[in-house]
């Protein structure tokens, strides 16, 4: 059985990943998983769009939920058979289990939650880390929010601290590495539109 041509992105925080994933999965006309995964999660587990946002590509345990959900989404969970799992671990399955389908169901991209290791035996996967240099990462951060370059900063190394451990965790690899991934790319020395250039170019020699 042919396996879907599938393109995973991780990245730091705030350097473009999210836009070159949308422009790759436009100019190749397939559909881009990254928010939207957040969405399909919360109607599965019918709870807040914000509650699963709260603990997404995150690790945080059974105690601090108890503190993000709302208290009627508290009072399900405990009421659950399955809330012996912390709220990150559900969307963490759950998530895995969508993106699985969707891969299944055809070429696509997907930024995040450790789609790399998720599709490893699933999908024709191209693995891509994007990264920038900090000084354009930071004035990204601080346009996108509307805060200073030190909150901007601060906010950057809080996420990327999340995403690696969240990343290193579930998968014992590095997060950022060349072993962890297949290709390496600079959106500052590429640009968006270089680094969209090359994952096509890639992409399409698969």
């Amino acid at each position: 059985m042919t396996k879907n041509k599938v393109v995973t992105i991780g990245r730091e925080f705030g350097s473009g990943g999210h836009e070159i994933g949308n422009l790759l999965a436009t100019r190749l006309d397939i559909p881009l998983y990254d928010n939207n995964l957040v969405r399909m999660v919360a109607d599965r587990l019918d709870i807040r769009e914000e509650t699963a946002q709260a603990v997404d590509e995150t690790t945080l345990n059974s105690f601090l939920t108890g503190f993000v959900l709302s208290p009627i989404e508290y009072s399900k969970a405990m009421n659950n058979e399955e809330y012996t799992k912390p709220l990150s671990e559900q969307v963490y399955e759950l998530q895995s289990e969508i993106i699985r389908k969707l891969a299944g169901r055809g070429p696509c991209v997907v930024v995040g939650r450790c789609a790399d290791f998720v599709l490893k035996d699933v999908a024709d996967c191209l693995n891509v880390f994007i990264c920038a240099d900090i000084n354009d990462r930071v004035a990204r951060i601080a346009k996108r929010y509307d805060m200073s370059e030190k909150k901007a900063a601060d906010k950057i190394k809080k996420v990327d601290r999340e995403r690696r451990y969240y990343y290193e965790s579930r998968t014992g690899l590095y997060w950022g590495d060349i072993d962890s991934h297949q290709m390496l790319l600079n959106a500052s020395r590429l640009g968006i539109e270089g680094t969209v250039d090359i994952l096509e170019a890639v992409y399409k020699m698969k």
